[in-house]
């Protein structure tokens, strides 16, 4: 039973493995990893455990340095008309990918914080129920020392000048004034828990305030990584120039933010789990100055081989108020008949004792191991398993996030860079290429394709009044041909050029008959109602 009671609390493995963790100075000195924080030895060391974040804020911008230097000199060796549709297209995925892995990193990062907050509230909860113990504790110890000190005293002294004349009821008087010495001096030994309770509600208020600021500076800053994923997304579907400028900066905040929460979460988990790892020695020396070193143990432990250090004053005060009530009831019975006046102070002794009786057994209660104990387990719980646990998950956050947001700030500098010159490749673009934004672009313009049309319907008759008719063949027996015939002919016969006007029409064929004339004649006229002009021989 003894090892099972301390068996409530057993530190997390990730605690060990935090402690484990190489503690050096700013001297790069090796660093003992005991839990003492008012040492500077000590406080160097998470100094340089907290500088973690800033060394990986500098490799971070190192990197986008060296990246953009190599994006700036492979813009100058790559040809960007052969390449820029898969770079585009790669550097789209890149924010994409990166903007799901900050989404996930958010995700881990709301649960830290949730932990962390949990951990606290359960710590803070575990210190208020101590200090409503040993407040009460201190009460019922100050009252009953109080009606022991003042109230029997008084009453006493008046019984004294009452019995003066029977000796042996004044023995009675002294054997009742020396067992109201034997509770005041008894009393007078449970220690004072008041430091103990000014101490704790400090601590409690302390951790009270940075946690609620901690967890609304977490809160912004999960929120600003979602506002950035939504804001590269939009800035990369609408090519906005000046949006993704803007979101830069705030990707380059974030990072900072990132890096350095890094650096707070690894120092303070590193911390806490130096103490997590043997709390029991840190509280026994911070309380040698106003508790003694068994009664300390006696509520770390609670172990049933540890003897309770209050059970013998409790003994015998409790021994004590027992004698003084049954020797006030023999005064009440023989004493009154003969001093009637003893009376009232014989009952005034017996309403203190009785209210004596009363406060000791609720201090009996309260001085017991189980209930301060139970609440330095809940306390420990609190901060070394969901506390610790939340810092471990906010450290991952803030390296995935910081990792994802400096992929992100390297994928916008590539699309800015492709966006600049958009407009100058869209001009060296053919215009009649379907595939070409350019063109569609410019086809969507109602001026500039009426233009388009006019200089091709110009061109295209320009090259039509190039061209010469065929030469005259000799004079036989067979008439030539017309040319709108012989364009037919040309084209397949394909009813879609049968109508096609004659193309440089010079003078009729040197020999025809009147017959063909108003064949001739007949089949001109039909093409000029067609085509709604007048057409003259």
């Amino acid at each position: 039973m003894a090892a099972s009671a301390r068996l409530d609390y057993v530190a997390p493995w990730w605690t060990y493995w935090l402690h484990n963790f190489p503690h050096f100075d700013l001297s790069f000195k090796p660093v003992d990893g005991t839990f003492r924080p008012e040492q500077g030895n000590y406080q160097q060391s998470v100094a340089v455990l907290a500088c973690v974040g800033a060394a990986g804020l500098a490799v971070s911008l190192l990197l986008l340095l060296l990246f953009l230097l190599c994006l700036r000199c492979r813009r100058r060796d790559v040809d960007r008309d052969a390449k820029r549709p898969e770079r585009t297209r790669c550097a789209t995925w890149s924010a994409a990918v990166a903007g799901l892995i900050v989404c996930c990193a958010v995700a881990v990062g709301f649960y830290g914080n949730s932990e962390i907050n949990d951990g606290t509230y359960q710590l803070t909860y575990a210190i208020v129920n101590a200090n409503r113990t040993l407040a009460s504790i201190s009460s019922l110890s100050a009252a009953s020392l109080g009606n022991a000190e003042r109230g029997l005293k008084r009453h006493l002294e008046r019984l004294d000048e009452i019995f003066a004349p029977r000796p042996d009821y004044l023995q009675a008087l002294r054997f009742m004034r020396l067992m109201a010495d034997n509770v005041i001096r008894e009393l007078a030994a449970v220690p004072d828990f008041g430091e103990a309770n000014v101490n704790l509600t400090a601590v409690a208020t302390r951790a009270a305030f940075v946690e609620y600021y901690r967890w609304l500076s977490y809160l912004l800053l999960l929120i600003l990584d979602l506002l950035i994923c939504l804001a590269v997304g939009l800035g990369m579907a609408k090519r906005a120039r000046r949006l993704l400028i803007m979101i830069m900066g705030f990707v380059v905040l974030s990072v900072i933010l990132s890096w350095a929460s890094l650096g707070a979460s690894l120092a303070a988990a590193v911390a806490t789990s130096d103490f997590c790892v043997s709390p029991d020695k840190f509280i026994v020396n911070q309380t040698t100055d106003f508790l003694s070193a068994d009664v300390t143990h006696y509520y770390l432990f609670c172990s049933p081989n540890l003897a309770n250090p209050f059970q013998q004053s409790l003994t015998i005060c409790q021994r004590s108020l027992t004698t003084m009530q049954i020797q006030v009831q023999g005064l009440l019975q023989f004493s009154v008949p003969v001093f009637p006046t003893a009376q009232r102070d014989l009952l005034g002794i017996q309403r203190l004792l009785n209210t004596s009786e009363f406060h000791l057994h609720q201090l009996t209660a309260l001085l017991d191991c189980h209930g301060l104990h139970k609440d330095y387990l809940d306390a420990l719980t609190g901060v070394c398993y969901d506390g610790v646990e939340g810092l471990l998950y906010l450290a991952l956050f803030s390296v995935l996030a910081a990792c994802a947001l400096c992929a992100t700030l390297g994928a916008i500098f590539r699309a800015w860079t492709q966006m600049g010159s958009r407009d100058k490749e869209y001009d060296d673009m053919d215009e009649e290429d379907p595939f070409n934004p350019g063109a569609r672009r410019l086809s969507s313009d109602p001026r500039r394709s009426t233009v388009h049309s006019f200089c091709s319907y110009t061109s295209s008759a320009g090259s039509q009044a190039s061209v010469h008719p065929p030469a005259p063949q000799a004079a036989s027996g067979v008439p030539p041909a017309p040319e709108y015939m012989n364009q037919s002919m040309l084209f397949g016969g394909s009813p879609r050029y049968e109508n096609v006007p004659l193309i440089g029409r010079g003078s009729p064929p040197p020999s025809y008959s009147p017959a063909m004339r108003t064949t001739y004649l007949s089949m001109s006229e039909a093409q000029s109602r067609h085509f709604g002009t007048d057409f003259q021989v």
